[in-house]
């Protein structure tokens, strides 16, 4: 990725700049200037406290209704009728509220159907004088939208209350512009047309009183404006605009960045998507419904953004450079251990951009072929004609999760392992081999591998298959599929049947049941002698029998899917895992499944991870059309920023305007303070 060292100084000193004034408010409060005329109020001195309304009043065994307070009817005027002014009139007039409505464009006859009176000037709607004007402005437009209402034709301290998605932005614009005798609460309800489509219960509703008059009257008006929230079910949580835009750059900007990267990549579902991936696809649908004007304007007026930039920027460098440093261990490995220095790379199959010993002629899958769904017989109970005998090898914590579900089922469960698993074996009703020839002599019907993707190789050479029936099935559950494929073709006799698997599913997801989960497999080689067939599908049963979703894929087919479904959504966890996101009082349902998404992934070693990057050669290509992604979203950004910057400095002067030297905190751009060049780091 491209460093961005400059931007990573600015987050720690001020940016030191020349600017000519007058100039634009909404860059002056994007860098904090003080303006030609009046100064800009800044917060006050102490952050209010974070006071949540909705967890000490109510209990498991008493309606929230019964302590919400009774709302009183209000007349308030929407200004910005577009899709959430409407979205929130809704509910106003459901409620018993005079609704008013004014915008640029015409929604007089949406206006008519919810029961809302529309004007076309705001000299119109200012008489009516509103007890709120409620501003449903995008956060770029607010400023402009501001200036041109005509607050002379409005009662003195009428309330002023705004709903965007930054709210220290919001705080100054209103102190700044509006009278000091009109009161101000700076809001943001976290929820919109497609999260709250439902209701607004459980949803999280932010507000600031930033100015509220002594008089009982105007008191009363704010609490009834806030009750309209409350009696929806909202929660609601007072804090201060500074310690709201904190936390939301760690949670709603992180949350649209990460949902914007992952649909530049166009993703799509999947034969075999995991929750995690559902999850994913769903960011991406509620995140890419809203407009980049509303995604830039959380960058621009949020001055943590940039920090949490170059903190997503570094953090995808550190875990790529922890893959490439791995992959560089190997391939020095295999090249120049025990003495072979100099050796030749002829005959090293290279694969992902990693180097692996094998033949020079890899077998490979098939043609891919379409997914279907296995229809195994399955009976109403285990009999002894449907009993295996299956051998774990590899019986850690998966080998152990399988064997809980086989042991209920009645087949007879054997297990060998490097580490002496005896006690965790006989809890679950395994028998346990400390020895692999003792396990082999048994006779399996089922050789199930339950190692890791690195140590499959291995561990398969390691077993002696001479002391194994002929015709003996071997089983993987590995992420990969074309790798152990290609290993077991060419490691097992001929005589010895295949099946390629992948569980999509563990410990953690699979906890609860294997209800409509999905469970991959191809047969690889399954001889035509009925016995050998009937075992096959005997196996395959097991996992029907619990409800498993059966599709049959080529392991070719599965890691095409699985480098953009599995290998996406480790990644992205992982590289959210270096950021260490905290939960924040205001978490959004999206910022949630990003939660969700760490703790499932960080649960897995990083070896898993590396397995699925160097073992499918589809998991390159990923990594590096996520690198371009990430990379044209921050060249939009900063693309729009510096017009911005430059439409300010000289967008209406023939000649370059002297510039004063002013000392200001950046927030988006550190510009030189030669007047000889403007730079965007």
């Amino acid at each position: 990725m491209i460093s961005l060292p400059s931007l990573h100084q600015s987050l720690s000193k001020p940016s030191v700049f020349l600017l000519s004034s007058p100039s634009p408010l909404f860059l002056q409060s994007l860098f904090l200037l003080p303006t030609s005329t009046k100064p800009i109020s800044i917060h006050s001195s102490k952050p209010l406290p974070i006071k949540c309304c909705y967890s000490s009043t109510t209990t498991s065994a008493e309606p929230a209704q019964e302590h919400v307070r009774p709302v009183s009817t209000l007349k308030i005027a929407i200004i910005g009728f577009g899709n959430y002014g409407q979205f929130l009139a809704k509910t106003l007039v459901s409620q018993g509220h005079k609704v008013l409505a004014y915008s640029r464009s015409d929604y007089s006859h949406v206006a008519k159907s919810l029961g809302v009176s529309f004007f076309i000037n705001p000299h119109d709607l200012c008489e009516q004088h509103p007890h709120v004007i409620l501003l449903c402005t995008s956060i770029i437009s607010t400023e402009q939208v501001l200036r041109s209402l005509p607050l002379q034709r409005l009662k003195r301290s009428t309330l002023f209350v705004d709903v965007l998605s930054v709210k220290e932005f919001a705080k100054n614009l209103l102190l700044d512009f509006l009278p000091s005798d009109f009161d101000i609460i700076c809001s943001h309800p976290m929820f919109g047309p497609q999260s709250a489509k439902q209701s607004w219960k459980d949803l999280f509703f932010v507000y600031e009183k930033v100015r509220i008059g002594n008089e009982s009257s105007r008191v009363q008006r704010c609490e009834d404006f806030l009750g309209i929230f409350e009696s929806e079910g909202c929660k609601m949580v007072e804090m201060s605009c500074q310690e709201h835009d904190k936390f939301a750059a760690g949670s709603q900007f992180m949350t649209h960045t990460v949902g914007r990267v992952l649909d530049m990549l166009g993703l799509e579902s999947t034969p075999i998507n995991t929750k995690g991936y559902e999850a994913l696809l769903e960011l991406v649908e509620n995140t890419c419904r809203d407009s980049f004007d509303l995604y830039y304007g959380l960058f621009l007026y949020n001055k943590s953004a940039l920090e949490m930039v170059e903190r997503l920027d570094l953090a995808f460098d550190a875990l790529r450079n922890e893959l490439f440093g791995r992959l560089h261990h190997v391939v020095r490995k295999q090249l120049f251990e025990n003495g072979e220095k100099g050796k030749s790379l002829e005959g090293i199959r290279y694969e992902n951009g990693a180097a692996l010993a094998s033949s020079s002629n890899p077998l490979r899958s098939q043609d891919a072929i379409l997914p279907y769904e296995f229809k195994g017989k399955i009976s109403e109970s285990v009999d002894d004609s449907s009993k295996l005998k299956i051998a774990i090898v590899g019986f850690g914590n998966f080998g152990q999760f399988l064997a809980k579900t086989l042991a209920c089922q009645g087949h007879s469960v054997l297990a060998y392992s490097r580490t002496d698993y005896r006690d965790a074996a006989q809890k679950l009703g395994v028998s346990f081999f400390s020895d692999a020839n003792d396990l082999c002599e048994e006779h399996p019907e089922v050789i199930l591998l339950c190692t890791s993707i690195l140590s499959t190789e291995k561990v398969l050479k390691s077993l002696p298959l001479q002391r194994l029936k002929r015709s003996t099935l071997f089983v993987d559950v590995l992420s990969v599929k074309e790798f152990p494929r290609n290993l077991f073709l060419q490691h097992l006799p001929s005589d010895f049947d295949i099946l390629c698997t992948h569980p999509m599913f563990g410990p953690e997801s699979g906890k609860n049941g294997w209800n409509s989960l999905p469970f991959l497999f191809d047969k690889v080689r399954v001889g035509s002698d009925e016995r050998r067939v009937a075992r096959c599908n005997k196996f395959l049963d097991i996992f029907a029998r619990e409800g498993c979703r059966m599709v049959e894929m080529s392991c070719a087919e599965h890691d095409r899917h699985a480098a953009g479904s599995q290998f996406i959504t480790h990644t992205m966890g992982r590289v959210l895992e270096k950021l260490e996101l905290d939960s924040t009082p205001i978490n959004t349902k999206g910022y949630d499944t990003l939660l969700k998404l760490v703790e499932n992934t960080a649960g897995d070693s990083f070896e898993l991870y590396y397995g699925l990057f160097m073992y499918n050669v589809n998991a390159m290509e990923q990594l590096e059309r996520m690198d371009f992604a990430f990379e044209s979203l921050k060249k939009q950004l900063f693309g729009r920023l510096h017009g911005v910057l430059r439409k300010q400095l000289f967008g209406n002067s023939e000649n370059f305007e002297v510039l004063r030297e002013k000392s200001v905190e950046g927030n988006g751009a550190a510009l030189s303070s030669s007047p000889e060049s403007v730079k965007i780091s």
